[in-house]
This record gives structure tokens, C-alpha cells and sequence, in this order.
């Protein structure tokens, strides 16, 4: 079994020391997301855990208490969420630098291939604009170039909440949402991509409906079977109650929606 910790909210950033308790109990309670009456009791025991993936916007506290992770024999990898975007986007974003810090030396401990960069989602605003990603994408890759292998993208999708929370501030002049045809939005793709050749990165698309291979970003999967069976020895099947477009392998998430204070005005769980 996988442990997906968690696509609903960070608990790595905000949560960490309620699951190391879970971790000590060896089990937690998770609400079905749909039917919060509906709750079912997810082992945490070593012997039924082949991984966990944790997915974060700030990777201070796994850095913290990985030694105590693989002491106990747990394999994992890390989901790093880092765009750099203005305050308005993201009120509560820890600092780039001490982030991207705190990434070095969390990969000089168990791995460059144990951290993943994520640049999610990709918004067009005006306030991050195509020139603003250009430049922005570039100096992250670089700043990562010496210790982050892979870099997972998405398109912003329009949520309905996000969509409110984002009219609002079109509605207070905070900033004015973009549309690009294809051809914009595949040359921005495809500077990123060459960007992340140039520092060593391979670079794979999220769960998007368009495969974007002839601009040098294959489909990839965040909760990848390759990389798990790499880190635990195990096989697992493509998830199927995730989006269509999704090519994660089954996992089982222990967080909840709705809970999470980055407050990241475009996020799909908030």
C-alpha cells in the first residue's frame, strides 16, 4: 500500500507532528471525502506500508525527522510544490530561498531522485504573465540544477472555487486572468522544457489531456509505479479513481480537503 501524504492539504508543512503520532499509534482514521460519515481505518504498521509519498509546499519538517523515517524502515519521496508566484496567488508561501535550501540538503540525505520539483499550476495572469514564467521557471531550474533530477508541470484548471476566489481579485484590481491560444501556451511549454534540458532536468506534464512530447515533456505521473517499485521493490496498478488523464499508480491519501492555511488562491482543495 501506498500512503499519498497528501494531495488534500500539507500536512508535511502544517500537520507533521499529527502524523508522526499516527505514526506511533500505527494507524489513522480517514473521512471519505464525499461522506464524512464514512470513515475507514488506514494501517501506518511498517509491514503494510511499501512507501509513502508526501506532497508539500515546504520540506522542513520531513528534512527534520527523515533519519527517523528510514530508521523505522519506511521508504518515501518528496513532491516539492515551488512557484515563486506574488502574495496574492499565494498569501502564505514560505521563502523561495530557505525553501530551495531546505530541498538541497533534504536530497543530499536520501537522494536527488527522492525529490521532485513541482511547478504547479501553470497560471496565466497578469501578474504572471508569459514573461513573468520565462524568467521565473528559468532561475528556479537553475538555483536546483545541482540536486533536483525531475520537474512536473501542470495547466491551471478551473476549478469552481478557485475560479471565485480568482474573480474576486479581478473584481478588487489585484490582477486580470490571461487567455493564450495553443500556440502561446506551447511556446511557454516548450522554454520550459528546453530550459530543463539545459540543467539536467527532465521535465513531465501532470495529468493534462494534451500529450506534450513533440515540446519535450512527456506524460508523467506523481505518484509514479517505476519510482516506488525503485524505492520499495513493489508493483501497483494504475489508480483508477483518479482523473482520466491521471497515470498515477493507486494510492490511498490520509489528508482532508478544505483544511489546508497555504490558502493558495488557485488550489483545487481549498
Amino acid at each position: 500500500m501506498i500512503i499519498s501524504v497528501s494531495r488534500r492539504c500539507d500536512i508535511p508543512r502544517y500537520n507533521f507532528d499529527w502524523f508522526i503520532e499516527r505514526l506511533n499509534e500505527g494507524f489513522v482514521d480517514v473521512a471519505n471525502p464525499y461522506n464524512a460519515s464514512q470513515i475507514k481505518r488506514i494501517s501506518l504498521n511498517c509491514t503494510d506500508v511499501n512507501a509513502f509519498v508526501f506532497w508539500t509546499r515546504n520540506p522542513e519538517n520531513i528534512l527534520a525527522n527523515a533519519d527517523e523515517l528510514i530508521k523505522r524502515g519506511f521508504p518515501f519521496y518528496v513532491m516539492v510544490s515551488l512557484t515563486g508566484y506574488p502574495g496574492v496567488l499565494e498569501p502564505n508561501q514560505a521563502s523561495v530561498p530557505e525553501v530551495i535550501s531546505c530541498m538541497k540538503k533534504l536530497a543530499q540525505k536520501i537522494g536527488q531522485g527522492r525529490v521532485i520539483w513541482r511547478y504547479d499550476p501553470v497560471i496565466l495572469t497578469s501578474i504572471t504573465d508569459k514573461d513573468f514564467h520565462k524568467h521565473n521557471f528559468s532561475e528556479l531550474a537553475q538555483n536546483m540544477s545541482d540536486f533536483v533530477r525531475r520537474i512536473i508541470i501542470s495547466i491551471y484548471d478551473k476549478y469552481q472555487k478557485a475560479q471565485k476566489r480568482l474573480y474576486e481579485l479581478e473584481k478588487a484590481g489585484e490582477l486580470q486572468m490571461q487567455n493564450v491560444d495553443e500556440k502561446e501556451l506551447h511556446g511557454l511549454l516548450a522554454d520550459f522544457a528546453k530550459c530543463a534540458k539545459a540543467v539536467g532536468m527532465e521535465i513531465q506534464s501532470c495529468a493534462e489531456k494534451e500529450d506534450f512530447s513533440f515540446l519535450g515533456i512527456k506524460p508523467g505521473a506523481c505518484i509514479d509505479a517505476e519510482l516506488v517499485k525503485k524505492n520499495c521493490g513493489a508493483e501497483f496498478a494504475r489508480d483508477k479513481n483518479q482523473r482520466p488523464d491521471c497515470l498515477c499508480c493507486r494510492s490511498t491519501d490520509i489528508g482532508s480537503y478544505g483544511t489546508c492555511k497555504a490558502q493558495c488562491v488557485y488550489c483545487y482543495a481549498c
